[in-house]
């Protein structure tokens, strides 16, 4: 397996770092990719009309091509990076994460051997906003009938440990710019429902976790990832596959929906009324169980307190 020529190289590996208000963060994701075992890598970094010194860095690694676009959002972003690539393999890394120093050759190897897959993932650890290792919850590993378990959940999370087949981009297009959130978990269930996919066992990534991360905002999180799931479902409707569809669409509502009536509450108490409102409908389209229960029980509590 290893003398093919994937091990050894010959493939060009294209990845893309979309940066967009995380320049201090970028040294970091750039090198750990000059840093790969892998021989064969050109770096493409799409600066999303960012506001910081993202030129500047990159200006320090005279091998990195470099890319300005006005801001148009991480899903453009990617599709600009795509657009200029030219690997027969593409990775995805966000600017404030990073790769294990085998990431690339492992994701290599994983599709050398599994020709028929349109991408590999890996594994990932946490890590903070200083790069220091932050424990993480077990997860189990999926080894077969990944579209189902993707509907049922995103099990691969971390977008740069995914890497993809370029020709697979041919057949189902790029990133989806009108999502805003969960565009990575909306690739990977577009490829899974169409091609066999492989995830294996190998931490390839380290994924950053801090206060300014996109998965803190659990209104668009909730919105996009629902919108995913409901675009999912019209193809699996009637199907054995609805079920776990459904069972993925619960399970984001509640892990993303309940937050958001606690922040809606919150906001409530504290006359916050520009987020109550936008947030509110958000909740009432993506979780109206929880939203109108949650409205009904407030009623009824004002009710009681000025019967008292």
């Amino acid at each position: 397996m290893r003398g093919d020529a994937a091990i050894r190289g010959d493939q060009l590996i294209s990845v893309v770092i979309p940066c967009y208000r995380q320049a201090h963060f970028l040294s970091g994701a750039i090198e750990s990719v000059i840093e790969q075992s892998y021989p064969r890598v050109e770096i493409i970094v799409v600066d999303d009309g960012s506001p910081d010194d993202t030129r500047k860095v990159v200006a320090r690694y005279a091998s990195v091509q470099y890319v300005r676009q006005r801001n148009r959002g991480l899903s453009a972003a990617r599709n600009a990076g795509l657009a200029r690539s030219r690997g027969a393999y593409i990775a995805f890394l966000d600017a404030d994460d990073r790769l294990t120093p085998s990431a690339l050759a492992d994701g290599a190897r994983e599709l050398s051997a599994h020709p028929a897959c349109a991408f590999a993932a890996g594994e990932h650890r946490l890590i903070d906003a200083q790069g220091e290792a932050v424990p993480g919850v077990p997860r189990e590993h999926v080894t077969n009938d990944h579209y189902r378990e993707l509907l049922k959940g995103n099990f691969i999370w971390c977008p740069a440990t995914v890497l993809y087949r370029r020709s697979v981009f041919q057949a189902v297009g790029g990133f989806d710019t009108s999502l805003k959130s969960a565009e990575d978990y909306d690739m990977y269930l577009r490829i899974a429902r169409l091609f066999p996919v492989r995830a294996h066992g190998e931490v390839v990534a380290e994924y950053r976790f801090h206060s300014s991360g996109m998965s803190r905002n659990t209104a668009r999180m909730l919105k996009f990832t629902m919108k995913v799931l409901r675009a999912q479902r019209r193809h699996v409707r009637g199907t054995p596959l609805e079920a776990a569809c459904v069972a993925g669409m619960e399970a984001y509502q509640a892990l993303y929906g309940m937050p958001l009536i606690r922040e809606i509450a919150v906001h409530l108490k504290r006359g916050r009324w520009k987020d109550v409102v936008p947030e509110s409908l958000v909740a009432l389209q993506y979780h109206p169980r929880a939203f109108t229960t949650h409205a009904y029980q407030r009623v009824c509590r004002t009710i009681a307190g000025a019967w008292r």
